[in-house]
């Protein structure tokens, strides 16, 4: 028997550059509180938590949450790279759906330095030593650049070898991101940028230029989920719900296509959406408004297509027409997205959450996107997790 998956309250902090926030804990539970304010609940009514970053030792979760109450509920520390903070959604959702508690929290935070990702621990097999391989095999390695710009870079050159689009059209993503980005009081990255400001703006990797690739930064965000009874009987006004969610990783053809594109988790995002897809039983014409994983615009290109927003080829199109934003077919990243929000790793699912949550019930402000039903968030980290959630308006009970 499972249940319905109510989105009880959400809460975010504004993300900040690295050395300008407060520290983990303390960025923890105050998204933490906000959530369970927005939910009109305690601390001491969660039943279980579940806690994602990727940069910190563990039981942070425990120290991020001890500040709300040392009530004894399990507290469960999630790692999964950039799809932490939605992976940790993922395990409270199912905690909730198959009857295990009632009311559950989700909790996702970063404390990041300056400068690109890399690894913590080299006394040790990388854990993408496998992508990493064919990554050199493939183009080779360059020791200037980002590890993940020379992934996602060696993606987006793989779709404009193949289709010959003109790599400029990467640098619009950055510019939609700032329009969106300027209306979002959380965001980062807020000043508007012209085309020839990214384009001109310093080379990356391949296709990328620094304003194409986006920030580290800190921050945290929080959900609170339960079930329709729980809702009811708190008096919380649970108007949107879970409707479908999924958590894939990659298979044998991240590696057996020998294509950048697959590398970088294509497959494993296509694979996800058209899980959730099937499972609600609605397509991707469905869809109106989307926070999806841009953490570089490569990427967000090439999603459009594994979620099925443009057919296979028709990225391009799909921007030239203006479908990937107000007044088109559906606004992607509403918020600025990774790309002027800020990407603090493990709090990005649950910031693509709020924001969606937001959106459904109409509290967006000027971001706000018109009736809006259905709205899809696709989280992707690199070794490779993938989840794509699909969240609905009902009516309030």
């Amino acid at each position: 028997m499972t249940t319905t998956v109510h989105v009880a309250g959400v809460g975010m902090i504004p993300f900040t550059k690295p050395g300008r926030s407060g520290s983990y804990a303390e960025m923890g539970e105050t998204a933490a509180k906000a959530a369970l304010a927005d939910a009109g609940i305690d601390y001491t009514l969660v039943q279980q938590a579940y806690v994602g970053y990727v940069y910190g030792d563990s039981t942070s979760g425990q120290a991020a949450l001890y500040g709300l109450g040392l009530t004894g509920i399990p507290i469960v520390n999630v790692n999964n790279n950039c799809s932490t903070g939605s992976s940790a959604l993922w395990l409270a959702r199912q905690a909730v759906e198959n009857g295990v508690v009632d009311c559950a929290l989700a909790l996702g935070f970063e404390q990041m330095v300056p400068g690109a990702l890399g690894s913590v621990y080299s006394d040790r097999p990388s854990p993408m030593a496998r992508q990493e391989s064919l990554r050199d095999e493939l183009q080779g390695t360059d020791p200037n650049s980002p590890m993940a710009a020379q992934f996602f870079g060696g993606a987006g050159q793989a779709y404009v070898d193949e289709f010959g689009v003109d790599p400029a059209i990467f640098a619009e993503i950055s510019v939609k991101a700032r329009k969106h980005a300027a209306n979002n009081p959380n965001a980062v990255f807020r000043d508007l940028l012209t085309v020839e400001q990214v384009l001109e703006s310093p080379a990356i990797y391949g296709p990328l230029t620094r304003f194409q690739c986006c920030p580290p930064t800190c921050g945290a965000a929080a959900a609170v989920i339960c079930t329709p009874e729980f809702a009811t009987k708190h008096g919380i006004k649970a108007d949107v719900i879970i409707r479908a969610q999924s958590l894939t990783t990659d298979t044998a053809s991240t590696f057996e296509s020998r294509d950048m594109r697959q590398v970088i988790g294509y497959d494993m995002a296509a694979a996800a959406a058209n899980n959730v897809y099937e499972a609600a039983g609605i397509g991707p014409e469905d869809i109106h408004v989307v926070e999806l994983h841009d953490c570089f615009t490569t990427n967000e290109f090439l999603t459009y297509e594994a979620l099925g927003l443009t057919p296979t080829g028709t990225a391009e199109k799909f921007i030239r027409d203006g479908d990937n934003t107000y007044g088109g077919r559906v606004v992607t990243n509403p918020s600025g997205g990774l790309l002027s929000k800020g990407h603090p790793l493990g709090a990005t699912g649950l910031a693509q959450c709020a924001e969606l949550v937001w959106q459904l019930r109409g509290q967006a402000d000027a971001r706000q996107v018109d009736g809006v039903k259905l709205a899809l968030q696709h989280n992707l980290g690199l070794g490779g997790a993938c989840v794509v959630t699909l969240y609905q308006k009902v009516d309030a009970r």
